[in-house]
């Protein structure tokens, strides 16, 4: 099949990343995966939650939230209605455990960073465009504590990245729009690090089942645009 802004079944959309968009957190980097925008910020905290309290490690934890008008019609605030939407909460709890899968706490002392994602403009892809931004956030604001000496090892375990996949006539496309995402037939996100270990993999099929061979033919192209991902973090943040 022919994609709809004609890119090749295995290629990314478009990754544009701006550091520091924005003034106090000590991380932030608005991330733009095609006509997705996600600002990204890490808030560093000196405290932990009560339950860690006192055994020398940090903490981190994530927040995930969209606009009202980030898509085609407003959605009421989920503050005004007075309850957090489970798809929200899904979404928090994977950027949550994903950067964990990054980052050595016990080198980061009884801090927590707080990691908030906003989605400026939603067009497929929210939660993987987060992810990817979200470690750019973090790398900036743990490069802070070590520049002002507030610690003296690097927590930093690797880089990790996210991406999205479809299924369609088992025809496999890479970093969904959301044209793209409403018609396949399997929808799928991983979340990867630098050295190829997964930290999640997401796959649903909406219509029929898939094969193992079709599964590990998505994870192939996933780890390419991952790959991808990873060497855009380092440009952005001047490592290459």
């Amino acid at each position: 099949m022919e994609r709809v802004d004609k890119r090749k079944f295995d290629e990314l959309r478009t990754v544009t990343i701006t550091r520091n968009f924005v003034k106090f957190p000590e991380g932030n980097v608005l991330i733009e995966f095609g006509d997705t925008k996600v600002l990204c910020c890490a808030s560093v905290l000196e405290r932990v939650p009560p339950w860690m309290m006192g055994k020398g490690s940090g903490w981190l934890t994530a927040q995930y939230a969209m606009l009202p008008r980030a898509t085609h019609t407003r959605n009421e605030r989920e503050s005004r209605i007075g309850h957090i939407h489970g798809r929200t909460m899904e979404i928090s709890r994977l950027i949550g455990r994903s950067l964990r899968a990054a980052i050595d706490l016990d080198k980061l002392g009884e801090r927590s960073v707080y990691i908030d994602c906003d989605v400026i403009q939603a067009d497929g892809g929210t939660r993987t465009a987060s992810i990817t931004g979200a470690f750019i956030a973090l790398y900036d604001a743990v490069n802070h504590l070590l520049e002002n000496n507030i610690i003296s090892e690097n927590p930093i375990i690797e880089f990790i990245a996210a991406i999205s996949a479809g299924i369609t006539d088992s025809q496999i496309l890479l970093d969904l729009n959301y044209q793209e995402d409403s018609m396949v037939n399997v929808d799928f996100n991983c979340i990867m690090t630098e050295s190829g270990k997964f930290v999640e993999i997401q796959a649903t099929a909406e219509i029929e089942p898939f094969s193992r061979e079709l599964l590990d033919e998505v994870l192939n192209v996933a780890e390419k645009g991952i790959k991808i991902l990873i060497s855009k973090q380092k440009e952005a943040l001047k490592l290459i």
